[in-house]
């Protein structure tokens, strides 16, 4: 999937981003819970993606207007779950954020 998925190196960069700042910010453990979770979510989401668009391009090599529609689908579904990652982030990464500012 990272070899051959350019949105796989973005779901990537940010679990290395957001990992690295749970360790720094020494975020407790049921916080370390909702982030794995969160990044779980993403990279499952993205793998079925992947495996579905695999499926769908053997399945119909030809353009077809539903496929199409179909791997729309499925790509939003990514972007669903990635959103709804972010919100966890904010929500969890917001009280630690704060602070170190005051």
């Amino acid at each position: 999937m990272i070899r051959c998925q350019h949105n796989a190196w973005i779901h990537a960069a940010a679990t290395f981003l957001v990992l690295g700042a749970a360790l720094l910010l020494r975020v407790s453990a049921g916080d370390w819970c909702w982030i794995i979770l969160a990044i779980s979510i993403v990279w499952t989401a993205e793998a079925l993606n992947t495996a579905f668009e695999f499926l769908a391009d053997a399945a119909s090599p030809e353009f077809h207007p539903l496929v199409q529609v179909a791997k729309d689908v499925a790509a939003g579904a990514v972007l669903i779950t990635a959103i709804a990652a972010a919100t966890i982030g904010l929500i969890i990464f917001w009280p630690y954020l704060m602070s170190l500012i005051t």
